[in-house]
């Protein structure tokens, strides 16, 4: 190897059209799932506060929303509902009438060329904002399952074209996969959030979901934030179960993890850059501490570096514009 005078490392980096030939990891707007809020009535926007530029959508509205997002050239969204009454078993997450399944049905009515993915998993829809079932104050497993096996299938007969279960139960992967192909749905990919950490950083998405918990957390469902061979225990459990695509969450906190898992088993691998992430980056851009596109666009860039084949962002939108205009 060559030494300095006789090597210079900068040669590469003072032409602008040199370092785009040469750059190792290129951002396009195929990488991005873009996150979407479902809420009852009609031409409702509501805002999030803690998560500028973010709505929960009225069906309607999210149509048109999707619209827009596929005319980016954004391939696919991710659906979260906010039913209009909860219980305690989380009923309309798998009700043929509930909120996602009438977003998909009128999604795939209007849009082309988009892929709809559903967020399978009862915190949205249970009164007591928990993963599943309860006895007492414990999260059971095994019948918690059972519902998201039957939320899938529900989502699947709606139109769904990808699953993702988020809760994090031992074997619903295995589950769910038996319950789509019992019904037909051979076809149906699973996008499993196979290491998902109880992370601080979900804040903002608990108010744009309306599901925080009423007591207690998902420490004991969730993943250790200080375990990293667990999460590649859980990754290798999920595709020895059926899993098509494993993802890591949260994102930029763990691209120690997205590496690793996309080194150790080469799967299709997502990242989810969440909300906390967004809403960082977002209000330190607004007061001037940051640039926020720059920042957007090195964030992103890093989850794909790292070895992310998709994002699920909040930025999916801004960061298409920023990408088309080059």
């Amino acid at each position: 190897m060559a030494n300095y005078p006789l090597k210079r490392l900068r040669r590469l980096r003072y032409n602008p059209i040199l370092r785009d030939m040469i750059g190792e990891t290129t951002l396009t707007v195929n990488d991005f799932i873009y996150p979407l809020f479902a809420v009852p009535g009609e031409k409702v926007k509501n805002p999030i506060k803690s998560m500028p530029g973010v709505f929960q959508l009225s069906i309607d509205m999210l149509v048109e929303e999707c619209k827009e997002v596929a005319s980016l050239g954004i391939p696919a969204v991710i659906l979260f509902g906010i039913p209009e009454h909860k219980d305690e078993v989380g009923s309309d997450a798998y009700s043929p009438n509930g909120i996602i399944q009438r977003a998909i049905r009128a999604i795939k009515a209007e849009v082309k060329n988009l892929l709809v993915i559903t967020d399978v998993c009862l915190c949205e829809y249970t009164s007591h904002g928990h993963c599943g079932m309860l006895n007492g104050e414990e999260i059971l497993n095994d019948e918690t399952v059972s519902l998201l096996a039957k939320e899938a299938v529900s989502h699947a007969e709606a139109g769904a074209d990808m699953i993702a279960p988020s809760d994090m139960m031992d074997g619903r992967v295995i589950a769910i996969r038996k319950a789509l192909d019992y019904k037909g749905f051979t076809k149906i990919p699973i996008m499993s959030y196979a290491a998902k950490y109880a992370s601080g950083y979900y804040g903002p998405f608990r108010d744009a979901a309306e599901s925080t918990p009423a007591f207690g957390d998902r420490r004991s469902h969730q993943m250790d934030i200080r375990n990293g061979n667990e999460a590649i225990r859980e990754v290798e459990s999920d595709i020895e179960e059926g899993a098509d695509i494993v993802m890591v969450k949260p994102a930029g906190a763990y691209l120690d993890i997205i590496y690793r898992v996309k080194q150790q088993f080469g799967m299709p691998t997502a990242a989810y850059q969440v909300s906390g992430e967004y809403s960082m980056i977002k209000a330190a851009a607004q007061n001037d501490w940051i640039d926020g596109e720059r920042v957007m666009i090195e964030s992103l860039t890093a989850i794909k570096r790292a070895g992310a084949d998709m994002i699920l962002t909040y930025f999916a939108k801004e960061a298409a514009k920023f990408l088309n205009k080059k």
